[in-house]
């Protein structure tokens, strides 16, 4: 089967199919290019979704890939590694599947899965800027009753992917103080998605700004917690959304063990105090790639490994709840991955430079696309933070933070 038969299929694609190898082989094919030339890649979202990839986790009965968590991250390594940008994108997407997943049987959720299963793909509103002291999660975002509704005001930054979604989620507070979230449909009146991030890394995310400004919301899209806040469960997507960051690390970690290959099996000049006349076959630089490929292969089974653990996450559900040790053991293991993972990648980005000398530093070589991108997806969530609240939990038996960043 082409890639343009993986495409324009109706059902969406299956984890281990040969649809879906060939879409990433499709999309891997123009990734450097696309890198090179800031080129925005439209084209290829509209392929993942063609091919229902955001239905992926969606049971096949419902239009789905019936993929298992652990198939999943492996997914948002594999399209990372062809171009991390995509991979990245679809975190927000990703997450919020799994969010509605688990909510009870209601037809609010039956219609977010359908619009999942007909390829939509759901952005992120939930980042806000300004100066807040530690440990404040309060939002400037506002929902104001009007009506039988509510009237959304506000700004939000690092809205990863919503430049190439269908909906959003958001996140803001009532009149009163009340924190409250909605899944809304972009193309309503006062919303406007800006381009405007300039990371070094990541470009291509579409991670910019969306203001809400005026935007009716029905009562219906809003979710309101429980009037005591004592009762909330630990929030069960936070060891996901964090665990998702180390896949795409572990994607870039691979396309950087490609890229070792390609390189020394490209390269005809030697250094004059090299070990071979070609550089394939100078025995250090083949201990550099060795040494590539086996830090990339290690993120990729930290990853996976912790997967596992995630994915018990949706079997403890009662009544809608989850299992507060089970989910906390998750965080757990994606916060110790990702301290290794972030390390592991960004050594394997400096080596490959030991491979190509100073040609590999030219500009039209793009090879330090690797490390801009890994170095963006690592500063989300400092390690240095990470490493402390796991010396708390190990020696004084103080529980990982219940918030965004677990």
């Amino acid at each position: 089967m082409t890639a343009t038969d993986a495409t324009t299929t109706a059902d969406a694609v299956r984890p281990g199919s040969a649809e879906l190898d060939a879409l990433l082989e499709r999309i891997a094919a123009g990734s450097f290019e696309r890198e090179r030339t800031d080129t925005a890649p439209y084209e290829q979202v509209a392929w993942l979704k063609e091919a229902r990839i955001g239905a992926y986790r969606l049971p096949v009965a419902d239009g789905g890939g019936g993929a298992t968590i652990r198939e999943l991250f492996d997914l948002v390594i594999r399209l990372s590694r062809a171009d991390s940008n995509l991979g990245h994108l679809l975190r927000a997407h990703f997450g919020t599947v799994e969010d509605i997943l688990l909510w009870p049987q209601s037809p609010r959720r039956r219609l977010w899965l359908e619009r999942v299963a007909a390829g939509e793909l759901i952005g992120n509103g939930n980042n806000e800027l300004g100066n807040r002291h530690a440990g404040d999660f309060a939002k400037s975002t506002t929902f104001t009753p009007d009506g039988d509704g509510y009237r959304l005001d506000g700004v939000k930054y690092y809205s990863t992917g919503t430049l190439y979604a269908e909906h959003t989620f958001v996140t803001g507070v009532t009149s009163e103080g009340v924190p409250v979230q909605a899944l809304l449909s972009l193309g309503r009146a006062g919303i406007t998605v800006e381009d405007d991030w300039d990371g070094f890394g990541q470009a291509l995310t579409g991670t910019g700004t969306t203001r809400f400004q005026g935007v009716r919301v029905e009562a219906d899209e809003v979710t309101l917690p429980p009037e005591d806040l004592s009762t909330i469960p630990r929030w069960h997507i936070g060891p996901f959304y964090q665990h998702y960051l180390n896949a795409v690390v572990a994607g870039n970690a691979l396309a950087v063990a490609d890229d070792a290959v390609e390189l020394i099996r490209g390269r005809r000049r030697s250094f004059t105090h090299g070990s071979a006349d070609l550089p394939r076959e100078d025995p250090v630089l083949l201990e550099v790639v060795g040494e590539i490929h086996s830090l990339a292969y290690a993120t990729e089974s930290l990853v996976l490994d912790a997967a596992n653990v995630l994915g018990r996450i949706p079997a403890t559900v009662v009544d809608g709840v989850t299992d507060d040790g089970v989910v906390h053991e998750a965080a757990l293991r994606a916060s110790q991955v990702q301290v290794v993972v972030d390390d592991l990648a960004l050594r394997a980005a400096s080596l490959l430079f030991d491979v190509g000398g100073a040609s590999a530093v030219k500009r039209s070589a793009n090879l330090d696309r690797h490390w801009r991108n890994i170095r963006t997806v690592a500063s989300h969530n400092p390690t240095r933070f990470k490493n402390r609240a796991i010396g708390e939990l190990v020696v004084n038996d103080v529980t990982l933070p219940d918030n965004t960043y677990f």
